[in-house]
């Protein structure tokens, strides 16, 4: 049996389970590789906005499984929906067990507040044209998934992976001043609210930065993604880090027996199985 990390709280975001730019095992290495108090799922967990009944592979029903499982085994579990798992958003303050749905979430840590929401909220081409941003979606995941032949094809003659989407990213001026943007306004919403960390997803950027303004400070803080960056953020000791799949894994971690041997529909079953009463806050 494998040692697993303890750590206080681990932040996903930007999953996207039922693409094909998801790294869903890679994901469940991860998972299995931690024992977190507070599991936080901050937001495009599952791609609703993608969804297929053709493509939601095996390794993807693993992963909510394995989050399942986490909650029973005493994680708690917090659900801070974003813009592709919007429809969860009907369910808000929604309590099963462990788990719970939110928009936000305000945690107090070590005499510290933390804001924590997904970041969609900033984003004006959602807002006033989600056509457009649901366009762009299918787009990128096109994009990802020709990135993924091409680093195919660069592995078999011995060269380093290539990313097409951070080499648009960095090149385009307007993305580069969206992200400028984006960080800005949540951290000077931090300083005017009075705390002392704001933690987002929603623009694939992983970091972590001391931000301040003439009217005090915060630290910005952003878990990534696990469709380019294969990022999460980890609070212990009263300290937060970015967790970097790609240079901070140890020795594999393997999926749970019981979840690595399940047919797809036993893994279904055990997802939609719902053995406590929910509760609704008022």
């Amino acid at each position: 049996m494998k040692l697993k990390r303890k750590v206080e709280i681990a932040v996903i975001s930007d999953v996207h389970l039922g693409t094909y730019g998801c790294h869903a095992k890679q994901l469940l290495t991860y998972l299995n590789s931690i024992e977190p108090k507070k599991l936080i799922l901050n937001g495009d967990i599952i791609d609703i906005w993608q969804f297929s009944k053709r493509y939601f592979p095996k390794s993807h029903l693993r992963v909510i499984k394995k989050i399942i499982d986490m909650a029973s085994d005493g994680t708690e579990v917090i659900y801070v929906t974003g813009n592709h798992d919007e429809m969860l958003r009907k369910f808000s303050d929604t309590t099963i067990g462990k788990m719970s749905i939110v928009d936000k979430v305000v945690l107090k840590l070590d005499g510290k507040k933390a804001w924590i929401f997904h970041g969609d909220v900033f984003d004006i081409s959602i807002q006033n044209a989600k056509w457009l941003a649901k366009l762009g979606g299918y787009g990128y995941d096109l994009l990802i998934l020709l990135n993924r032949i091409v680093n195919w094809c660069l592995e078999r003659m011995g060269k380093e992976k290539y990313s097409l989407s951070k080499k648009i990213k960095n090149s385009v001026k307007g993305a580069i001043k969206y992200i400028n943007d984006f960080e800005t306004v949540a951290s000077d919403l931090a300083i005017e609210n009075g705390y002392d960390y704001v933690i987002c997803g929603h623009i694939h950027q992983p970091k972590m930065e001391i931000k301040q303004n003439r009217h005090g400070k915060t630290t910005y803080l952003n878990s990534g993604d696990w469709v380019e960056n294969l990022t999460a953020l980890e609070y212990q000791f009263k300290r937060w880090k970015i967790y970097n799949y790609n240079s901070d894994k140890l020795s594999p971690f393997f999926a749970d027996e019981d979840i690595k041997d399940m047919e797809v529909k036993d893994l279904i079953a055990a997802i939609t199985i719902v053995e406590k009463p929910i509760k609704k806050s008022k």
